[in-house]
């Protein structure tokens, strides 16, 4: 029984993500990032510049997060509260799937 419930559990987990990802529009990222972003984080999202993160292949959660933060102020970032401002839900759940797509250090085997 335990088995079971632990195996019910991790399909509606990975049904739940999979609907999130199916919502997101990874070309749709990738124009955003292109017009928005690249300019700091690089093309890709690995900056060779020391004082823009790298963002390529950072967890999607946690993009999400930091962009709501930077736009809703509970993070600061002049820089990054500016340029979160203009984005819509739609473009951070994109711009998150997109990064988060890419190969970086955090996950360079991609």
């Amino acid at each position: 029984m335990k088995n079971y419930v632990i195996a019910a559990l991790s399909g509606a987990a990975l049904m739940l993500s999979s609907q999130v990802m199916a919502g997101a529009d990874i070309e749709a990222g990738k124009t955003k990032a292109t017009e928005v972003c690249a300019s700091c984080h690089g093309a890709d999202g690995n900056s060779p510049a020391p004082n823009f993160p790298k963002i390529g292949g950072q967890h999607r959660t946690y993009l999400e997060k930091a962009l709501k933060d930077y736009k809703s102020g509970s993070r600061n970032d002049p820089i990054m509260a500016g340029m979160a401002a203009s984005l819509s839900a739609a473009d951070i759940e994109n711009l998150a799937f997109y990064y988060s797509s890419l190969s970086g250090s955090l996950n360079s085997h991609k």
